[in-house]
């Protein structure tokens, strides 16, 4: 038996023993972690470090939220369901009604939604499966830099090289085209679409969806325009697509508003919901349907563990707490410009750097994944975990927790600049590639998009 507060090589080693070679995170944060509050994380040993990673966008109210953790104890003392498939509960229940009330009915949206497995991947899939059996169509457009999930069907909709080759079959079903400013601020992407679609013989089959995120998260946290997201709208409903909106890392207000789509102005036909929807960082995945698209069978799509009524317990409360009134969007703009602010400063220590994203999801492009790479790991050292993303792992991204305080967030941006000015000066640049301009975007905070 392990005992907490101590690591010793035994508990270090059983996961070189037995762990699978595919793990990722353990080998840039190389410590054993035990516990966690809000920002902070602390291991074995009781040394702590701020989380910036919130779980790849899957803690956006921190860890153990002291509301949701005492709503799921509370539940297990009653003894609640556990696991349910598709059965009807009380806890699905609440969870639908306040996300009725307080998610969809203020925003004017009309949603069906389908608990689907409790991956992100999966509910990539449902929507992908859907859209193919309302249209009749096979062919699915997404985006280069796109990030979907590493199932077959998401991993057909992904661009990554290394994910792609992963499977070692092909990948058919999906026409890639470039995403806004992927051929440079000069050149709109979406004429090229749009002249595809018109072309009886461009070679583009008619698509069943059209597939994208408003912020690439894992491509590198590129941001689409509105001018360009309401073009591609117009062109998905134009051509009888479906415009399905992946929401993963994005929503539940990562971005400033609940939808990372809302400021835009559109309305999806399928959204994709995961990470943080719980609140809780329990797997949960939801697909939102619009309900002349809700044509499924009964069980059609499905999975055993699709009924996690754990995750309905603290989703109802993550809404119920930060949703109720425009108090934490007020504060997640404020933060925003707060970051925004503070990852100038580390731009400004690193040649040719640029600051990306929107609102709390934000980084710097320091041109090279052996730069971005050598400041993580800088920062790791002094107890910030920072993890990297882009084309070419050469954007080092911030993901903080929502609820970080002030004090904490200039802490961890304090050692991200330290890193920066410590490693950046003395990185070679010969092996960096050009940096394109950063997107503009309306209000401080980012919140608007241009």
């Amino acid at each position: 038996m392990t005992v907490r507060g101590s690591a010793g090589a035994d508990e270090v080693l059983i996961f070189e023993r037995r762990e699978s070679a595919v793990r990722s995170y353990c080998r840039r944060f190389d410590s054993v972690f035990d516990t966690a509050e809000g920002s902070v994380v602390r291991d074995v040993s009781g040394r702590e470090y701020l989380d910036f990673v919130a779980g790849a966008g899957s803690l956006n109210y921190g860890h153990n939220d002291p509301d949701m953790r005492d709503a799921l104890i509370s539940h297990l003392e009653q003894r609640g369901m556990s696991h349910s498939l598709d059965l009807s509960s009380s806890s699905k229940s609440a969870f639908l009604r306040a996300f009725e009330s307080l998610v969809l009915l203020p925003r004017d949206l009309d949603y069906r939604v389908q608990f689907t497995g409790p991956t992100g991947a999966n509910a990539v899939e449902a929507a992908l499966k859907l859209a193919r059996k309302v249209t009749g169509r096979t062919n699915v457009v997404a985006f280069t830099n796109g990030f979907h999930g590493v199932s077959l069907g998401a991993l057909a909709a992904t661009g990554n090289r290394h994910h792609r080759g992963g499977p070692q079959i092909p990948l058919p079903g999906v026409t890639r085209m470039p995403y806004d400013g992927y051929q440079g601020a000069g050149v709109d992407t979406a004429d090229l679409l749009a002249r595809m679609l018109q072309d009886p013989s461009s070679g583009l089959d008619a698509p069943a969806a059209i597939l994208l995120e408003t912020v690439q998260g894992e491509g590198g946290l590129n941001v689409a325009s509105a001018g360009w997201l309401r073009r591609i709208a117009e062109l998905a409903r134009s051509s009888g697509a479906l415009l399905v909106v992946d929401d993963i890392q994005a929503g539940c207000g990562r971005t400033g508003s609940f939808f990372s789509f809302e400021p835009y102005g559109i309305v999806p036909d399928l959204v994709v919901l995961s990470k943080s929807i719980s609140g809780y960082g329990l797997p949960m995945a939801l697909l939102l349907i619009r309900p002349e698209f809700d044509v499924w069978q009964p069980g059609e799509h499905n999975g055993t563990f699709r009924g996690n009524v754990h995750a309905f317990v603290t989703a109802q409360v993550a809404l119920t707490k930060f949703w109720s009134d425009p108090t934490f969007t007020d504060e997640v703009a404020r933060r925003a410009d707060l970051l925004a602010v503070r990852l100038a400063e580390v731009a400004d220590v690193v040649p040719d750097a640029v600051v990306k994203g929107r609102g709390m999801m934000r980084g710097v492009d320091v041109g090279s994944e052996e730069l971005a790479s050598a400041i993580s790991r800088r920062c790791f050292g002094n107890g910030l975990m920072l993890e990297t993303a882009g084309s070419h792992d050469q954007v080092v991204k911030v993901m903080a927790p929502l609820t970080t305080s002030d004090e904490l967030l200039n802490r961890g941006m304090d050692i991200l600049l330290a890193a920066a000015q410590s490693v950046g000066t003395g990185q070679s640049v010969g092996a960096r590639r050009s940096v394109g301009p950063a997107r503009d975007v309306l209000g401080a905070s980012g919140l608007v998009p241009a």
